[in-house]
């Protein structure tokens, strides 16, 4: 596989084998041949909402900040951040277009626009990131570990994080009740 998944969804199949990654949704933010990196966009955080995170980091709030989960962005790098977000922000030099209407950030300057009314038009708040080596995606994806998704903006900033996964395979027209745990090929 050569295909560019940026800006794709990765729907993680029943027989993934790994329960972090069960029933995820996943962003691919950037998918280059020795690399690929996501966001897992349907794993909320236990206990921890936006404004709690913008508190623990010293970020005063100018304005009353939604009360939104902080999501498990995936296993690596978890004491970092990354805000999923509409087009309408950018910071020069760390903001990446993912895809129509998505970007991602991940300087400090997005949380303090948030914090102060500047905020872009939506956004999610993730605390990790999911991470391939070279061909490791390509390869899960040979496996039938995940089917590859269209991007939409419901998927990526609702709230519904629990009805996710479902509402993804919906989209491409696959039921989550024909899925069986063990693919196969064609």
């Amino acid at each position: 596989m050569s295909d560019d998944l940026t800006g794709k969804l990765l729907i993680a199949m029943p027989g993934i084998g790994d329960p972090r990654f069960s029933r995820s949704l996943i962003l691919v933010c950037a998918h280059e041949p020795d690399y690929a990196m996501g966001i897992v966009l349907n794993k909320p955080m236990d206990d921890l909402t936006l404004p709690q995170l913008l508190s623990q980091l010293g970020i005063e709030q100018d304005i009353r900040v939604p009360d939104q989960a902080v999501l498990n962005g995936g296993p690596v790098g978890t004491d970092r951040g990354f805000v999923v977000h509409s087009n309408d922000f950018h910071s020069d030099g760390a903001t990446m277009d993912i895809g129509e209407d998505v970007c991602l950030t991940a300087t400090r300057d997005i949380l303090t626009a948030i914090a102060s009314g500047d905020a872009p038009r939506e956004s999610t708040m993730a605390l990790g990131y999911s991470g391939w080596g070279a061909g490791q995606l390509e390869t899960e994806i040979a496996q039938n570990s995940w089917i590859i998704g269209t991007l939409a903006a419901d998927l990526v900033y609702s709230d519904e994080h629990s009805a996710k996964w479902e509402r993804a395979l919906d989209k491409i027209g696959i039921d989550p009740a024909r899925l069986h745990a063990a693919g196969g090929n064609a």
